[in-house]
């Protein structure tokens, strides 16, 4: 796998993906920019871009931070949607947006590529929400559609091992379209916003889908 985990506070997830020319970082997590940038040094590649996969706090809380560090050095991509509530083009929605001085070089789309990366559009957590595919091995950058704290389960329905994100998904109809799409994909590798990563996640999609 090509990816590297990085979980801050014990909950919530980023992701660095190795690319020919360094790395792609994918969400942010909360006051880690150091952390990040510790890691990033750790893996002897600089960041080359930092592609977020929906606009949430917990998400894009270490943005503007990075982006003052890195500089003109770091593209910054951001869901379309995501970015016009984040610009003030759009009403908010469930959870915490807060705001972001950054402004994105590319609003993502779906079909869009980063690096080695697919975007997909997952609406649902939240209005843009998307997810990124891995076009080497398959494994796939889920953000908030799932979470894999005891189980997988969509954030569509509430589980108790981690409510949160399920009660700041905005349509959960939607977000669970999304993760049927997901499951049509037939990712090797789960990669989520909260929890741990899941190999060969094929059965334990289907048991949440079914749930």
């Amino acid at each position: 796998m090509n990816i590297t985990p990085f979980t801050r506070f014990h909950f919530v997830n980023a992701y660095f993906v190795r690319e020919d020319d360094g790395l792609t970082l994918v969400d942010t997590t909360m006051n880690g920019a150091d952390q990040l940038l510790a890691v990033a040094e750790r893996l002897g590649a600089p960041i080359r871009r930092i592609a977020l996969t929906h606009g949430h706090g917990d998400h894009v809380g270490s943005l503007d931070v990075l982006k003052q560090r890195l500089g003109d050095s770091v593209e910054v991509l951001i869901p379309e949607l995501d970015a016009q509530i984040h610009a003030g083009e759009r009403e908010k929605t469930k959870g915490s947006w807060p705001k972001v001085a950054t402004v994105p070089d590319v609003r993502l789309q779906e079909g869009d590529r980063v690096g080695s990366l697919a975007v997909v559009a997952t609406p649902g957590h939240t209005p843009g929400h998307v997810s990124f595919l891995d076009t080497r091995d398959r494994a796939l950058i889920a953000g908030d559609v799932f979470t894999s704290y005891g189980r997988v389960e969509t954030t569509s329905r509430l589980y108790w091992r981690f409510p949160l994100a399920t009660t700041a998904t905005w349509d959960k109809e939607r977000n669970l379209a999304s993760a049927q799409k997901l499951r049509a994909l037939e990712p090797s590798v789960l990669l989520v916003g909260h929890g741990p990563v899941v190999p060969d996640p094929l059965p334990a999609i289907d048991r949440a889908l079914r749930r």
